[in-house]
């Protein structure tokens, strides 16, 4: 058996290396082709040309996604500047306070320093600017790559190209191989990794859309870019988190969104509503084995390391974000910040299943701390390894 399965690896392995550079060639035509597009378009804008069906960016992109475009960064509009660039030098050398809007028809996949251009287009417009851009999210690439093959091949071709293009882009030891294939081209990114880089870049997000496979956003541009240092893109993650004192800290967990998820925190809340637990609805930023281990609490193993540092204690109230803190009552978040957060909480005990009922059942701990700090820890203790080993609940 294992004699058949080892050329058939290889055979598909092969097909695997000589599609992603037949992609990256392609992506590297359509580049020097588009240098030439950038002036010729340029030219017939600024000059007024009318907007009909013999228009190159309708023949382009296709009438449905230049509307959407159209209709937020009007193309004939002398301040739109539109382009099809994978590199940031087209985007600098524009001069300065000229365009209100920017549209980079190249789909971002392919552009290597991603945030570095982000930051390069935010410089270039003015607050309350409009930058539009086109991507391939991962779920469009794997549905284009299972419909393209045979099937159980197309399931043997996406597991490859997950292995290559995510797994080993994540692995220090295999980012070079990685490259070697790719050039950085083509690169797989999720919806959360484009709209969290974007936000950490100065921009929110005004639409989304997906038309002809083609995930089109328009962000406007809030702010001077972040240029953050620690974004969550490897396995262990540091988040950082409010302590006693309200004095701040990192905490150690396993990674169980998508990489910038941090940055979507507050669009989030505004967008989707929170569920039993306390978590949010419908939130996209968890990745499929990110819900697997969370609800074993899998990631919350590190923060162990949290625990020996003196950052936290066994048992107190989680450790939570400033902005989910923001949402607490005031004298709960007196009450909570007089001592260290736990490893585990009374949420592990208690299992509310609402934001109401999570701030009930920290009060009701709080309160009998206060009292009895000892005999309370003491029986939230034995009562949250209970729920786990013995009752079986598992996380939300």
């Amino acid at each position: 058996m294992e004699i058949i399965l080892i050329p058939i690896s290889a055979t598909l392995g092969f097909f695997l290396i000589v599609a992603i550079k037949k992609n990256n060639l392609r992506s590297a035509l359509d580049e020097s082709v588009s240098i030439g597009f950038d002036k010729n378009i340029k030219t017939q804008f600024h000059k007024g040309i009318s907007i009909d069906s013999e228009n190159p960016l309708i023949n382009e992109m296709g009438i449905k996604s230049f509307d959407f475009i159209n209709k937020y960064a009007p193309i004939e509009n002398k301040k739109t500047f539109v382009i099809s660039t994978t590199t940031r030098i087209n985007i600098g050398k524009q001069p300065d306070n000229t365009f209100t809007n920017i549209v980079n028809l190249h789909k971002v996949n392919d552009i290597r320093f991603l945030n570095k251009f982000f930051e390069a287009v935010n410089h270039k417009i003015p607050k309350g600017g409009i930058f539009i851009g086109i991507a391939e999210t991962k779920n469009i690439r794997k549905q284009r790559i299972m419909k393209r093959y045979w099937q159980c091949l197309n399931v043997c071709i996406y597991s490859l190209d997950f292995i290559v293009m995510r797994l080993f882009s994540k692995i220090s030891i295999t980012k070079k191989i990685y490259f070697f294939l790719t050039k950085g081209i083509n690169r797989v990114l999720t919806k959360t990794e484009i709209m969290g880089r974007l936000y950490s870049c100065g921009f929110e997000p005004v639409d989304t859309a997906i038309i002809d496979n083609k995930f089109i956003f328009v962000f406007k541009k809030i702010k001077e870019p972040e240029f953050p240092k620690n974004a969550s893109y490897g396995l262990f993650i540091s988040l950082k988190r409010v302590g006693k004192n309200k004095k701040f800290f990192n905490a150690f967990k396993l990674r169980t969104m998508h990489p910038y998820s941090e940055f979507l925190q507050k669009y989030i809340h505004e967008k989707n509503n929170l569920q039993e637990g306390g978590k949010f609805e419908d939130d996209f930023r968890i990745c499929t084995l990110g819900k697997l281990m969370r609800k074993f609490w899998i990631d919350e193993l590190p923060m162990i390391f949290n625990l020996m540092r003196g950052d936290i204690k066994l048992v107190g109230c989680r450790p939570i974000s400033q902005h989910y803190f923001n949402l607490y009552p005031v004298e709960l978040q007196e009450k909570r910040t007089k001592y260290k957060p736990g490893l585990f909480p009374p949420y592990f005990a208690d299992l509310p299943n609402s934001f109401n009922e999570i701030i009930e059942s920290e009060m009701k701990f709080l309160d009998a701390y206060e009292k009895q700090p000892f005999l309370t820890n003491w029986k939230y203790f034995w009562k949250i390894i209970s729920n786990i080993i013995i009752h079986g609940k598992r996380s939300k």
